[in-house]
């Protein structure tokens, strides 16, 4: 399994001079295979990225799996040149809505004037939309685990599991708003023991008193969540667009310490990011 990470901000995209390094686009992860097609994490503006990679022919085929629907995690679809062509197929697994929408309807919604010139029903590839609930399914040869974790919304966490190689995604968690540490049972039961965790980590301990009902954690969380879970590896996530790159380097030289004592890797994302995974 080689997972790439084409974005890893959280709220807006913010490509600037200062985040050269660690990049500016939002939530986009990779997961590709040998012999099998594609799934990604998120289709935020990284995804346009992704794009570059797979076949502009009409012959792409592949699996989003979508965390929540905030504009963060789903405005790079219409950029997203496989898909803008006859012929390609697209799956998105996502959750419905508490007004009772599925994710069809929502895309539906914004994906036309006056929020933007083409719908979902004009692209020319076809486009189908899953809304998932709790449990586990199938892609290709992988499994795929999901179960709602604490944000603002309805929120999926997803653990996708094959060839004994599993991959954790929270990417948008929120910490007890107190700022202790604690975990629900589903998100304890997406990352425990998982080869890797990609893990919101978007405030510092100073932020997130000003911010703690923002659906968000510390870096120190998603590390304590690491920790606890048993984790070979921990990829910090969804950075904050004001947290520049010397800001991010001093995070990954703290984070690089605390993995080393208590035992697993922990990696600061950053657009570029390619990991050979293998049981």
């Amino acid at each position: 399994m080689q997972v790439t990470f084409h974005g890893v901000r959280g709220s807006t995209p913010c490509g600037c001079d200062a985040n050269r390094r660690y990049g500016g686009n939002t939530s986009c992860v990779s997961l590709e295979f040998p012999d099998d097609d594609p799934i990604v994490f998120d289709i935020g503006t990284g995804l346009r990225f992704f794009g570059d990679t797979q076949p502009q022919d009409g012959s792409f085929r592949g699996t989003a799996l979508v965390s929540h629907l905030h504009w963060d995690h789903i405005q790079g679809l219409p950029f997203f040149v496989p898909i803008l062509r006859p012929g390609a197929e697209l799956t998105l697994f996502g959750p419905g809505q508490d007004d009772g929408r599925t994710m069809g309807q929502a895309f539906d919604f914004f994906m036309r004037d006056p929020y933007f010139p083409v719908t979902v029903a004009q692209l020319p590839s076809e486009i189908r939309f899953v809304d998932a609930e709790p449990g586990v399914f199938t892609i290709g040869k992988a499994e795929v685990l999901t179960r709602h974790i604490p944000h603002v919304g309805r929120t999926l966490g997803y653990r996708v599991t094959r060839d004994g190689v599993s991959v954790a995604y929270l990417s948008d968690h929120q910490q007890p708003y107190d700022g202790s540490y604690g975990i629900s049972d589903d998100a304890l039961e997406l990352v425990a023991d998982a080869d890797l965790i990609v893990h919101d980590a978007q405030y510092t301990p100073e932020e997130f008193v000003k911010k703690a009902t923002w659906g968000h954690c510390t870096a120190d969380y998603a590390m304590w969540v690491a920790k606890e879970a048993g984790a070979k590896r921990l990829a910090l996530f969804h950075h904050d667009p004001a947290h520049y790159d010397d800001a991010l380097d001093e995070t990954a030289r703290c984070a690089t310490a605390y993995g080393d004592k208590h035992g697993f890797e922990v990696l600061t994302a950053y657009e570029g990011l390619t990991l050979d995974l293998s049981a």
